[in-house]
């Protein structure tokens, strides 16, 4: 499981806080076989079906929808948060460890937890 905690982000000011990350469903995404990283479908679905290339793909930390990021033409994970209002959207690229709200506009760190028991 991972936890996410507000980070400094170049261009924003510190102090910022999230207040979305209740609304983050736990292990989307994860699996033990991948170190935690997504489950992630080769690419983005949207851009699949109109024959698009993509850059970096995002996933949905509400219902694990994966779609491109803002540098991809289509920029299909900011559109699913505007049509869904799911705010939290983490990268789905292997060796990276952050997310970002977009209802706060905050960069998130996220920490794996090992679980008890």
């Amino acid at each position: 499981m991972e936890t996410w905690t507000v980070a400094a982000d170049g261009g924003r000011p510190g102090g910022r806080s999230c207040s979305h990350l209740g609304q983050v469903v736990p292990d989307i995404g994860s699996s033990p076989t991948t170190g935690g990283r997504p489950d992630a479908p080769a690419g983005c679905a949207e851009c699949t079906a109109r024959g698009q290339d993509w850059v970096h793909l995002r996933q949905c930390l509400t219902c694990g929808h994966i779609g491109c990021c803002d540098s991809s033409r289509g920029g299909h994970a900011t559109a699913h948060y505007e049509r869904t209002g799911h705010p939290i959207a983490r990268s789905a690229e292997v060796g990276e460890t952050w997310a970002w709200c977009y209802s706060d506009e905050v960069f998130l760190d996220g920490h794996r937890r090992r679980r008890s028991g």
